[in-house]
């Protein structure tokens, strides 16, 4: 209606200049304006189809979206919106934990807790503020699914220094734009690992005093973080020898010659000496090269790192010689995908997004940039082969940080500070916190019952029990009723809250504001017997709108079609 009456006022305009309305004709009509064009028309507004694929998508790409979000999505274009993500600047989480170390040296707030309690949960605090604020929503998507291959844990010492894992984690945020081998030599450098899987101080042979390299990083570093166990087709399949049995893909006498090469490393900084037992997490480990092992190193793929290099270069090309292995491809690519749209890819989705990796496109390998946008896009994610099949169950931290960007969550000193507990204790799950360097769950754990007997998998059922179901719907009963906080609260810090005002304006019409909900959450996918008892259970609240609103939010947030994705 603006659009017709501004158009009507122009033309009135042109035809008094004109002399329009029985006017008479100016004295010199050269001095007349030409006809103006009339406006393009208004772009389409996008269609309900067009904003449910969005809100899968955004499902998929990002840690949630609210409605304007999803708007954005579907007007913009999948492919469109999600290249002028991939150009973004990663948000810090270093730079986050920077902030409050500074904030708590120049005692601008005084925790009422223990103070070193406060400080150990700073880096959890730039995790969830970043998942929650940041405008690079893919990179920090990414880079949780990327922490889930390559896991390091806040045990002592990481939890202790938030610039342990923060820094890991910016490591993860450059690598998810990045390129693969590049990611791959920076995690392997990273003090934060180092402690993790041990190869920090790892010192050369001494027979005589029975002293070896660790092998701890050498054996994960191919088992859980190129190429796996077995040898791979570039569709994820696997092969077989002549006998029908799995090839593996390394021996113990290979992780041998890689313990080799990741010795001499120690932290750097200043006074930086081998063996310092203080940490310094702000640059990569430094090679000594006294304490380097000597000689040439066999490595996988026939290469031979020569001897007389320096340690950093044998490092260099072990990194390469994992890179290049024709694995890393469908090994890596399959665990991103579970980790982003589906459990149960097929071989030829795992193809084309190997097909991306190894640069068939690009001419580059390892391009993060392609990967994602392969995984993210691949027509099997819009049109999958099987539907029954595809999707994967929604953990207990994308459900907390989905409700909290689904629903604008709004807190009044910008902080989003969560210190976890509470997420830890109900979902049995926080990033960078997993039990042991195999994750939460193993991409390959099955279900007794009817998925492990149709040979499927579904990884983050491995953390679901009877109590962690009961828990998380707990936790969203807090964060909706009782203190309304869906974070831990930490003082001096403020609360963080949803804000459903949108939502209480819709609850005077119950099937307007389920239609809404559906949208966002579960990309209108309600199945109608749900869609009924969510009605009869907001009906039953009464008729305050505010509780309407919060109890349909509620119900639809416990129902089977939200915690899976498909």
């Amino acid at each position: 209606m603006a659009l017709r009456a501004l158009a009507c006022i122009a033309f009135s305009v042109f035809l008094v200049s004109c002399g329009g309305g029985g006017s008479s004709s100016p004295a010199n009509p050269v001095a007349n304006p030409p006809p103006q064009a009339p406006p393009p028309p208004p772009p389409p507004v996008p269609t309900s189809a067009e904003l449910e694929a969005a809100a899968a998508f955004a499902s998929r790409a990002t840690f949630g979206m609210p409605y304007t979000g999803i708007y954005r999505i579907a007007d913009k274009g999948h492919e469109a919106w999600l290249d002028d993500q991939l150009a973004m600047e990663p948000s810090s989480h270093l730079e986050f934990a920077d902030e409050l170390i500074r904030r708590r040296d120049a005692g601008e707030f005084k925790p009422a807790d223990d103070g070193i309690l406060l400080t150990i949960t700073f880096w959890r605090a730039a995790w969830w503020n970043r998942a929650i604020t940041a405008p690079d929503q893919v990179q920090q998507r990414v880079a949780y699914a990327l922490s889930q291959i390559f896991v390091v844990s806040d045990i002592d010492l990481l939890r202790d220094n938030p610039p342990a894992i923060t820094s890991f984690n910016d490591v993860l945020l450059k690598g998810a734009t990045g390129n693969f081998r590049d990611l791959l030599y920076d995690v392997s450098l990273h003090p934060a690992m180092g402690i993790y899987l041990s190869h920090v101080n790892n010192r050369k042979a001494d027979p005589e005093n029975n002293i070896f390299p660790d092998e701890n990083f050498a054996r994960e570093v191919m088992q859980l973080f190129t190429i796996g166990l077995f040898e791979l087709n570039e569709d994820g399949t696997y092969q077989y020898d002549a006998n029908g049995r799995l090839i593996p893909t390394y021996d113990s006498d290979d992780i041998r010659e890689y313990a080799k090469v990741f010795t001499g490393l120690s932290y750097s900084g200043p006074n930086a000496w081998f063996g310092r037992w203080r940490p310094y997490f702000r640059e990569p480990m430094q090679m000594f090269e006294e304490h380097h092992e000597p000689g040439p190193k066999h490595l996988l793929g026939g290469v031979v790192v020569p001897e007389g290099q320096t340690g950093l270069e044998d490092v260099e090309d072990a990194v390469d010689s994992l890179f290049n292995h024709p694995n890393v491809g469908p090994f890596i690519g399959r665990q991103l995908i579970q980790r982003l749209t589906t459990s149960n890819p097929s071989p030829a989705y795992i193809q084309r997004v190997t097909n991306a990796f190894n640069g068939d496109e690009t001419g580059i390998r390892g391009d993060m940039k392609a990967v994602v946008k392969a995984i993210l896009l691949d027509p099997e994610v819009a049109d999958p082969i099987n539907p029954n099949h595809f999707g994967k169950l929604r953990e207990p931290v994308l459900r907390l940080a989905a409700l909290a960007r689904q629903f604008n969550a709004e807190c009044e000193d910008g902080m989003f500070y969560n210190n976890g507990y509470r997420m830890q204790y109900h979902g049995q799950q926080h990033p960078l916190a997993a039990p042991s360097v195999f994750n939460f769950y193993s991409p390959f754990h099955a279900p007794a019952g009817a998925i492990a007997e149709s040979n499927l998998v579904a990884p983050e059922f491995q953390i679901t029990t009877a109590t962690t179901v009961i828990n998380m719907v707990n936790l969203i009963d807090l964060g909706l009723f009782h203190d309304d906080q869906l974070f831990s609260p930490s003082e001096p810090f403020e609360p963080t809250n949803i804000n459903i005002d949108d939502y209480i304006e819709m609850a005077t019409n119950i099937d307007l504001l389920i239609d809404r909900l559906d949208l966002v959450m579960m990309a209108g996918r309600l199945d109608e017997a749900t869609r009924l008892r969510i009605k009869l259970g907001i009906e039953s609240v009464g008729t305050d709108n505010a509780d309407r609103a919060r109890h349909a939010i509620y119900l639809m947030a416990i129902a089977p079609t939200y915690v899976v994705e498909n």
